[in-house]
């Protein structure tokens, strides 16, 4: 009997289990994770296979970007006329220092000869593919020879519309490594670092900024670069004529892509002794705005619009000042770059026309602009061809001066400040000495224009080339008396370039393709 009812409850047990999966099965599957409710099933009709319930995909948090901290230098106004800081001596970069205001040493040259010029005819020339009736030759605007100690050996670096960067002996003139070729001219001053390690920052026509050095057996080598391009939207073109701003681990540069640019160049050494860089674009911004668009008003796209940056930028403070073939002249304050932030602009002025001339700090802290009236805007009338700007005042303009009322007048040089003078000179090549204080004209010559080379002033000598070539030098010591004239030396071609001067020696280079060193006999 007892064996009967332990059959009969094994029966009932198997009915139940039975049941309760027929049931289970009707309505879906029970998950697998204990406590868990059931996951529903998909739904089916018969005869067909079930839905599979898409898997949900948790996104990756994006990581938190890290802001590129940097070390702005403060430039000291008392830095003005004197050499750049740092463990090197020499001209380094366009007009020697970040004012925009060292041109060399003494004593200058009261009669000069050329001591060597190099090469040979036919010179520095490029023969272009487009052009080939007229070649591109030797050094033209806004080239400056860059000249600096070595090791106990001055080189002369500069770059020539044949598309090398030649690295030159000052003594002979012969080279010290072979030239650096690049795919089309260069125009610029080169920029030699200032902390002592063997880089030389330059940029070319054919859109490329590079990061050169100059220590390796192999010769100059690329260590970096930077294409026009690389930083959005170009505004003209992808040429690069400015002259790098360099100040501890910051380089600084405008290019005719209308663009201001940071970089951290993170310098360095590497285990042989060799010049190292690991650069990061740190921050970037058009020189152009919504304002200056309306001001200047409908433009041909086939034209030049006019916003690329061929000056070369300086800064005082830490506000860098730039200016662009539109005229519009803007500061930007550094310092938020050391804590992670973007340089606040400070300043805006527009000048109106195409000012590609450099702009030149004074001692005080005010700006001297100058500009080329090529749209022949309006504007002009009121800010002159030069000007000088007060950024802390009210009404920024303390002065203006203008060359004459018509088209194509002005100036492309970056001026001479020297005492209470201003030397500039003119498209139409007139040599212009004006009243610092008040924007007076003092004493003016003619000469054979265009003069786009900029005058220098060392040791109380006014240096500057005329476009036929020849080279002349005046007596500044006394600014109240027109300069009497102290050489005039014919040396060869247009001279479009920037002389430098160094331990007694000028250099510079013209445009029919060849390089001199001139000096007392």
């Amino acid at each position: 009997m007892l064996r009967l009812r332990q059959v009969s409850l094994a029966l009932a047990a198997t009915f139940v289990a039975l049941v309760a999966l027929w049931i289970f099965d009707s309505r879906g599957v029970v998950d697998q994770n204990d406590g868990e409710a059931p996951t529903p099933a998909a739904n089916t009709t018969p005869g067909s296979a079930p839905t599979p319930t898409p898997a949900v995909e948790t996104p990756t948090p994006e990581p938190t970007p890290v802001p590129i901290l940097v070390d702005v230098p403060t430039v000291d106004l008392a830095s003005v006329g004197e050499p750049q800081s740092g463990g090197v001596l020499g001209v380094l970069t366009f007009r020697g220092n970040a004012t925009r205001t060292f041109d060399g040493t003494g004593p200058a040259p009261r009669n000069p000869v050329i001591r060597w010029a190099v090469p040979s005819p036919p010179g520095l020339c490029e023969v272009a593919p487009v052009d080939p009736d007229n070649p591109r030759c030797g050094v033209g605007w806004t080239g400056q020879p860059a000249v600096f100690v070595r090791d106990g050996q001055t080189w002369v670096v500069l770059g020539a519309l044949d598309g090398n960067v030649y690295f030159l002996d000052a003594a002979s003139g012969a080279s010290i490594i072979e030239p650096f070729a690049f795919d089309g001219p260069v125009e610029t001053t080169p920029t030699i670092d200032p902390d002592g390690l063997a880089l030389a920052y330059v940029g070319g026509s054919d859109g490329t900024f590079r990061i050169l050095s100059f220590d390796r057996p192999e010769g100059a080598t690329e260590l970096w670069r930077l294409e026009a391009g690389d930083l959005g939207d170009v505004r003209t073109s992808d040429d690069w004529d400015s002259s790098a701003l360099v100040a501890g681990d910051l380089m600084v540069l405008g290019g005719e892509n209308g663009r201001v640019i940071v970089v951290r160049l993170s310098k360095a050494t590497d285990a042989e002794g060799f010049a190292t860089v690991e650069p990061v674009v740190v921050w970037s911004a058009p020189t152009w705005d919504e304002q200056l668009d309306a001001d200047l008003g409908p433009v041909d796209p086939s034209e030049d619009p006019g916003f690329s940056v061929e000056a070369s930028v300086a800064m005082s403070g830490t506000t860098v000042w730039t200016v662009n073939s539109a005229g519009l002249v803007l500061g930007w304050d550094l310092r938020p770059l050391e804590s992670g932030g973007e340089p606040e602009q400070v300043f805006r002025f527009w000048m109106g026309d195409d000012a590609d001339s450099t702009i030149v700090v004074d001692s005080s802290g005010d700006l001297f602009v100058g500009q080329i009236a090529t749209r022949g805007s309006a504007r002009v009338g009121e800010t002159g061809h030069l000007a000088r700007l007060d950024p802390d005042g009210a009404d920024p303009m303390v002065w203006t001066f203008l060359d004459g009322p018509e088209q194509f007048q002005g100036i492309r040089s970056t001026v001479a400040p020297h005492r209470d003078v201003v030397y500039a000179t003119t498209n139409s090549g007139r040599l212009l000495a004006i009243d610092a204080a008040n924007g007076v004209l003092r004493w003016d010559t003619q000469l054979v224009g265009p003069m786009w080379g900029s005058p220098v002033v060392v040791d109380d000598v006014l240096i500057v080339g005329d476009c036929a070539g020849v080279l002349r030098g005046y007596d500044v010591s006394d600014t109240t008396v027109a300069a009497p004239l102290l050489f005039e030396t014919a040396i060869g071609g247009c001279l479009e370039g920037t002389p430098v001067v160094w331990d007694g020696v000028i250099f510079i280079g013209d445009r029919d393709g060849r390089i001199f060193a001139l000096a007392d006999n």
